[in-house]
């Protein structure tokens, strides 16, 4: 399962206190490519997550307010990776997402 912490370094009252990082390192033209790329892949987390919501919703109508755990699981990891995917598209990291990079 993900690290509820990792982003920690992002949130606003710590940010202060982060190393600015490098400059872009890699050809802004193969960026621009994995950033459609990660455009489309992030719209197809989105819809999954809207799905998956519903899906969750209904469970927890049948299952008597009790919530599938590996549906929740799972819009954890995306949502992590849609952070990472964010990140990289906004220059705060360099570090490309799944598939690029381990999942976690």
């Amino acid at each position: 399962m993900a690290d509820p912490h990792e982003f920690d370094d992002v949130m606003p009252e710590n940010t202060s206190k982060r190393e600015p990082e490098d400059p872009v390192q890699e050809n802004l033209f193969t960026r621009l490519l994995y950033l459609i790329l990660i455009s489309i892949m992030m719209s197809f987390a989105s819809t999954a997550i809207g799905i998956l919501a519903v899906i969750q919703f209904i469970i927890m109508l049948v299952n008597d307010k009790q919530p599938n755990e590996r549906i929740a699981d799972l819009g954890t990891d995306v949502g992590i990776w849609f952070a990472k995917a964010t990140r990289y598209q906004t220059a705060a990291s360099e570090v490309k997402p799944w598939p690029w990079t381990e999942l976690d």
